[in-house]
């Protein structure tokens, strides 16, 4: 009976030990977004409203969902361990619109359909990365996005551009790579708006 109940006793420990083993490893989550694209500047001169809609915030398909890319050379992985709080790119998106609501500029981003003298903005996402320059090292947030602006009527190009933000993280630390991003985002946004409100301004006044 003594042998039994050790049997049972040993069987449940091991079962137990399985069951540890197999748990998940915790994750943290993070969000990106949240510093001001126009802290501490005001608005710019007064202009007439040139309304803009803005398409879908286009991103590449490694860096999409809820996991931190990194790249090293040719080599790429997720960072273990750290999720975003929702899709990279709602997030980026979000922040992206809140800079066209606090950035005092002559674009007004609509959310409804075009307006006559409308134009359309496209935001492609083509890096969102953390980038190593070898295993180990510091790493820089990395953002590239290439811009159009469209005439809807004619599908006429208005301007494109390409823009390359980057911020060092200052340490290999899941926390510190966030904050690169953070201050990345809010930086590629700054320009993307005062870009879109220069092309736009330029394109009504001539139109």
């Amino acid at each position: 009976m003594i042998r039994s109940a050790l049997v049972i006793a040993a069987a449940s420990v091991a079962l137990s030990g399985c069951a540890l083993l197999s748990s998940p490893d915790p994750v943290q989550l993070y969000r990106f977004g949240g510093a001001s694209a126009f802290a501490g500047t005001g608005a710019t001169s007064a202009c007439p409203d040139v309304h803009v809609s803005m398409r879908r915030v286009d991103f590449p398909e490694a860096a999409r969902g809820d996991r931190l890319l990194a790249v090293t050379g040719a080599e790429a992985a997720y960072i273990k361990g750290a999720r975003w709080v929702s899709p990279a790119e709602t997030l980026f998106e979000e922040a992206l619109r809140n800079a066209f609501l606090d950035g005092g500029t002559c674009t007004v981003l609509s959310s409804g359909p075009l307006t006559r003298d409308g134009l359309l903005l496209s935001v492609d996402v083509r890096r969102f990365e953390a980038d190593y320059a070898a295993p180990g090292a510091v790493p820089n947030a990395s953002i590239v996005v290439l811009l159009r602006l469209v005439r809807p009527g004619d599908r006429s190009i208005v301007a494109e551009d390409r823009i390359t933000v980057s911020e060092s993280a200052g340490e290999n630390r899941q926390s510190a790579i966030v904050a690169a991003f953070d201050r990345a985002t809010a930086e590629a946004s700054r320009q993307i708006v005062l870009w879109t409100d220069q092309q736009a301004s330029q394109a009504t006044r001539g139109s």
